[in-house]
């Protein structure tokens, strides 16, 4: 029941982001309601598709739908007010990604994959709802710039659950574990400005 609601909150923060996003880029109602659908789902649906779990999630349970559209016509309502609200929306970005990581690596998992691949399955799960966002609204995805850590932040977490789970740890704390690692390394990187090393000679 707590994943399912963290589900559910990360689910709307991701909708939000997406409706800020594409109104940011003056888009059309039509392409408000598909930037925020794509970042919402995007990660999961490109999850299942590759791992074969057809038709994918949102397709069977309607629940995701229909808090989609909910939170569209919320965040265009109070569009004016959530602009205030980015930290908060950070947070609930922060734990979405958080969760999100760890739900990839379990359907990893629950199809048999190397945990490398879980890891992977995990990183795409949280991030690429957001690549396919930014590249919609002709962005380089956040994720691809030095502006924040943001994918690397999954792929620690991942890894930490396996790590977790080597240890005399229960395998739901180690689940937990590895979520909130996750959402602390994001969180001091963004505080203190940690980014990867730059592979050029001048940063602009």
């Amino acid at each position: 029941m707590l994943y399912q609601t963290i589900d559910i909150l990360g689910t709307v923060a991701f909708t939000i982001s997406g409706v800020l996003v594409a109104m940011e880029k003056r888009l059309d109602l039509f392409g408000v309601l598909i930037i925020a659908f794509v970042t919402a789902i995007g990660g999961g649906t490109l999850r299942d598709l590759l791992i074969g779990n057809t038709p994918v999630v949102w397709m069977r349970d309607l629940t995701y739908v229909v808090t989609i559209f909910i939170a569209v016509v919320f965040a265009i309502i109070f569009v004016k007010q959530l602009k205030y609200l980015r930290k908060s929306l950070f947070l609930f970005d922060t734990i979405g990604i958080g969760l999100y990581t760890m739900i990839g690596v379990e359907k990893g998992l629950e199809a048999d994959l190397l945990p490398i691949m879980c890891i992977f399955l995990g990183t795409m799960t949280a991030c690429f709802g957001g690549v396919i966002r930014d590249m919609l609204c002709n962005e380089i995805p956040i994720i691809f710039r030095r502006k924040e850590i943001y994918a690397t932040t999954c792929i620690v977490g991942g890894a930490s659950y396996f790590l977790f789970v080597e240890l005399p740890i229960k395998e739901g704390y180690a689940y937990i574990a590895a979520i909130v690692v996750v959402i602390t390394l994001r969180l001091l990187a963004v505080k203190y400005d940690i980014r990867l090393p730059s592979v050029y000679e001048k940063e602009p």
